[in-house]
């Protein structure tokens, strides 16, 4: 009989592990590739929203509507502090990716394009306050003359086009759009890689974070096994990702993640997918939280975050 009640506790206490159900953010694009076969696994337990900006995403994850979110880096730590503490980081999913794409073989390195213009998107983020970082090392000033300027009119999705078409000449992309702007046009090279030059003046190694997974903190403190649970499968997503990049891509495609599936199976090998834990990336995470910090507080909520943005199973178990 004492047997049969154990079964019967561990039965029911299996039951409610995996009958809560998660409700889960994605990121229409790039960011969010490895959550496809998750997607496509039909797990009862696992509600997928997808949005095309995280701008959408923040507010529901705030009203406790999404339980785990995707994000850059920055934008995490700003709404950590934002919102006192309501979301906190639990992986990083995507290490740098970025690169400077050109029809000028002359660019071989930072200095060679002294006195250009560079276009990029996103301003206020990741690739602007990365390559700018980069200039500053290589002793070069931003929008001076004699110096490179930056132009953030062109949004990343356009960039491919605009360059194959002449319209400008150098541009910084994250993947999959260097990959698309090489498949369109064999005139298009990938002059720069922004992580190896990073390395060249942080150690070889060294990288920093563009995108990371954020789970509210509610959420992480009522059910830990849950979340851990999530993080395996999440982890088992990345590696099953960059072990099958054709098979990925179809699945894009099929979840409507707004990529093309040829172009993503190309992009997955250059893209950087990762899954570390934030334990174990918090000191990279404020490497790059740093460099923002330095040219923008604001950019990060004026302060770097403080341990508790890392979530540990360990940690929220002590507290």
């Amino acid at each position: 009989m004492k047997k049969i009640f154990i079964v019967i506790i561990a039965f029911i206490f299996c039951s409610s592990l995996f009958s809560q159900n998660i409700n889960i953010g994605v990121l229409n694009g790039p960011t969010c590739i490895p959550a496809a076969y998750l997607m496509n696994k039909n797990n009862s337990s696992y509600n997928f929203e997808v949005f095309s900006d995280p701008s959408q995403l923040i507010p529901k994850m705030i009203k406790q509507e999404i339980d785990i979110g995707f994000l850059p880096v920055n934008v995490a730590a700003k709404v950590y502090k934002s919102s006192k503490k309501q979301i906190v980081l639990c992986a990083v999913v995507g290490n740098g990716n970025l690169s400077l794409i050109t029809k000028d073989k002359s660019i071989k390195k930072i200095s060679d394009l002294k006195g250009k213009t560079v276009h990029m998107a996103g301003h206020g983020a990741t690739p602007e306050y990365m390559f700018s970082y980069l200039i500053e090392e290589n002793g070069l000033s931003i929008n001076e003359r004699n110096g490179i300027t930056l132009d953030y009119s062109i949004p990343v999705q356009q960039i491919p086009a605009m360059l194959i078409n002449n319209k400008i000449n150098y541009a910084i992309v994250p993947q999959p759009f260097s990959t698309i702007a090489k498949a369109k046009s064999k005139d298009v090279i990938e002059a720069i890689d922004l992580q190896r030059e990073y390395e060249s003046f942080e150690g070889e190694g060294k990288t920093y974070p563009i995108s990371v997974m954020v789970v509210g903190k509610k959420f992480a403190e009522k059910n830990p096994e849950i979340l851990e649970a999530f993080l395996n499968e999440y982890n088992n997503a990345v590696e099953w990702t960059l072990n099958y990049p054709s098979q990925s891509g179809k699945l894009c495609s099929k979840m409507n993640l707004g990529l093309d599936s040829n172009v993503v199976a190309k992009a997955i090998p250059d893209s950087n997918y990762v899954f570390i834990p934030a334990s174990e990336a918090q000191e990279y995470v404020e490497k790059l939280l740093t460099i923002f910090l330095t040219a923008d507080p604001e950019s990060i909520g004026g302060t770097l975050p403080d341990e508790w943005f890392y979530y540990s199973k360990e940690k929220f178990f002590e507290k």
